[in-house]
C-alpha cells in the first residue's frame, strides 16, 4: 500500500503546501495552518463499465413547482424566498450569541406545529440545555426530535433508520466530524467532507437541511469558502449587542430573491418579528432636530425607512476625526470631498460623526443625499424640515443622480405619515408612471445639484416645504 503523506492546509482559504509555516501564502493569514492527512486516493486507470450511467432529462419537465414548508415565521419565510424548499440546504452564520440557534429552534417548533418531523441535532449543547431553552421559548411541547452528536456516521444512520425528518437542524457544521479524515472538527477538511455527506444525505431524502455555521473576527464564515458554494442559501445574522434588533440577511438564494432581509426584536421569550422595521428605526415624536434626516431605502425588495444622524464639530488643528457607524466609510469620505469642492462648506478643520440608528447597516448609494443633508443640517444647525424624506446618489462633480424603486420608496414614506420628499429628478425618459401615482399626498422636492441643499435648509426653504 502506498504511503499517505501528510499535507498542511490554510483554515482560511484551503490552499495546500508540503510543509507547515506560520503564514499562508495564498491569504496572509498569519497561524491558520493545520496538518492535515488526506484519504487514500482511488486506483488509477479505471476500464470501462467501472461508473455508473447517468440519466440526463429535458430542461422542461412535467412537474409544477418545488413544493415549500412554510415555516409560519413570517420573516424568516420572506427571507428565504416564500418558505423552505425541500431538498434544499440553507446555512445561518452570525457571531456569538446574535441568536442563531434561537432562530432556528423556534423555526423547527413551528414546522412542527404544522405536522412537519423536525430534528434538532446539537454539537455544541446537550439535550437538557436545548430543553431549558424551548421552555424558555415557549415551544417546550412541540413535537420537535432532539439529539447530541457530533459524527456524521452516527447522524445518518439514525436518519437513515427512521422515517426521514422533514427538517433536518445541525448546530453547527463545525463541531461534526467524520471518522474517514484524520483532522481534527473545524478544520477544512473536515466542515467540507461533513457538509458535503449532509446535503447529500437531503438532496436523496428530500428533507430541508439548515446548518449553523460559525463566523471569524472578521465576519466571514468560518471554514472554506466552497462551504458557501455547496449549499442553496447562505443568510447572515446581523445586530448589535447594544440595540434589540437582529437582522437575517440573505447574501445567497438559489430559489428566491438575494438581500432581502428579516427584521427580528431580541426579547425575553425569544425572536419576534418585526412586520414593519421602518417604525423601530424611526423616532416620530422627538420632533425636528438638525443633524438628522430620514433615508427611505431598499433592503431586497423592502422599502425601510431609517434615521440617519450627522455630527459637525470643531475639531483639533490638523487631525480632524471621522468616524462612522452603520456606512462606509469611503463614501463618507467622498461626500465631504463633494460638499466642501461643489457647496462651498468648509469641513477640513472639523470633526464629523455619522451614525446610523438602530444598528442598521446600508450600503446602497442612493443613501448618499440623506447623507449630505443631516450633514449640511448639522453645519447650519437648522433641521430638515419636518415629515420630509430624502434619497439620491451623489456624483463627483455635485450632480444628484436617480435611483431605482423612488416609487417604492415614496410609498412607505406616505404610509408612515411623510409629506415632503428631497429626491433627484426623474429620468429623462420616465414622467410621473402609474406606480408613482399611487403614493399619496407626499411632495417632491428634485434637486440636480448637492448645493442646493444649503438652500431648502434655509429659513425660507423651511417655510417653503
Amino acid at each position: 500500500m502506498a504511503r499517505t503523506d501528510p499535507r498542511f492546509v490554510c483554515q482560511s482559504c484551503g490552499a495546500t503546501r508540503p510543509r507547515w509555516a506560520g503564514k499562508c501564502d495564498a491569504c496572509g493569514t498569519w497561524n491558520s495552518i493545520v496538518e492535515e492527512i488526506p484519504r487514500e486516493a482511488a486506483p488509477k486507470g479505471l476500464g470501462k463499465g467501472k461508473g455508473r450511467e447517468i440519466a440526463f432529462v429535458n430542461l422542461a419537465g412535467e412537474h409544477g413547482e418545488v413544493a415549500r414548508h412554510v415555516s409560519g415565521i413570517a420573516e424568516l419565510d420572506r427571507v428565504v424566498g416564500g418558505g423552505l424548499v425541500t431538498g434544499s440546504s440553507v446555512l445561518l452564520a452570525g457571531d456569538p450569541g446574535i441568536g442563531k440557534s434561537t432562530l432556528l429552534l423556534q423555526a423547527a417548533g413551528a414546522l412542527a406545529a404544522n405536522g412537519l418531523r423536525a430534528a434538532y441535532i446539537s454539537g455544541e449543547e446537550g439535550i437538557e440545555q436545548i430543553r431549558l431553552r424551548a421552555a424558555r421559548l415557549g415551544i417546550g411541547d412541540a413535537p420537535v426530535l432532539f439529539a447530541a452528536a457530533t459524527s456524521v456516521r452516527d447522524i445518518l444512520t439514525s436518519l437513515e433508520s427512521a422515517e426521514a425528518p422533514d427538517i433536518i437542524v445541525i448546530d453547527s457544521i463545525q463541531t461534526m466530524y467524520l471518522d474517514t479524515l484524520d483532522s481534527a472538527p473545524g478544520t477544512v477538511s473536515q466542515v467540507r467532507g461533513a457538509a458535503q455527506e449532509l446535503i447529500r444525505h437531503a438532496k436523496r431524502s428530500g428533507s430541508v437541511l439548515l446548518l449553523v455555521g460559525h463566523v471569524t473576527k472578521e465576519g466571514q464564515i468560518a471554514g472554506p469558502r466552497v462551504l458557501e458554494h455547496m449549499v442553496d442559501a447562505v443568510l447572515y445574522f446581523e445586530g448589535e449587542r447594544g440595540h434589540q434588533f437582529r437582522i437575517v440577511r440573505a447574501v445567497k438564494n438559489r430559489f428566491g430573491p438575494t438581500d432581502e432581509i428579516g427584521v427580528f426584536e431580541m426579547t425575553g421569550a425569544g425572536l419576534a418579528e418585526v412586520p414593519n422595521p421602518s417604525t423601530l428605526f424611526l423616532n416620530p415624536e422627538r420632533g425636528p432636530v438638525s443633524g438628522a434626516a430620514v433615508f427611505a431605502g431598499i433592503e431586497g425588495t423592502r422599502p425601510v425607512l431609517v434615521e440617519i444622524q450627522a455630527l459637525v464639530a470643531p475639531g483639533p488643528p490638523g487631525s480632524p476625526r471621522r468616524t462612522v457607524v452603520g456606512w462606509d466609510s469611503g463614501r463618507l469620505a467622498m461626500v465631504l470631498a463633494v460638499l466642501e469642492a461643489r457647496a462651498g462648506l468648509s469641513l477640513g478643520a472639523s470633526d464629523v460623526f455619522l451614525n446610523v440608528a438602530g444598528g442598521l447597516r446600508i450600503g446602497e448609494p442612493a443613501a448618499d443625499l440623506a447623507v449630505a443633508a443631516a450633514i449640511v443640517s448639522s453645519y447650519s444647525n437648522r433641521p430638515v424640515p419636518e415629515g420630509t424624506v430624502v434619497f439620491g446618489e451623489i456624483g463627483l462633480s455635485g450632480e444628484v443622480r436617480p435611483v431605482a424603486q423612488s416609487a417604492a420608496r415614496l410609498k412607505e414614506a406616505a404610509k408612515l405619515g411623510f409629506n415632503h420628499a428631497i429626491v433627484p429628478p426623474r429620468s429623462p425618459n420616465g414622467g410621473k408612471n402609474a406606480a408613482e401615482a399611487g403614493v399619496g399626498d407626499i411632495s417632491r422636492q428634485e434637486i440636480k445639484r448637492v448645493g442646493e441643499l444649503l438652500d431648502l435648509l434655509s429659513p425660507a426653504g423651511e417655510s417653503g416645504a
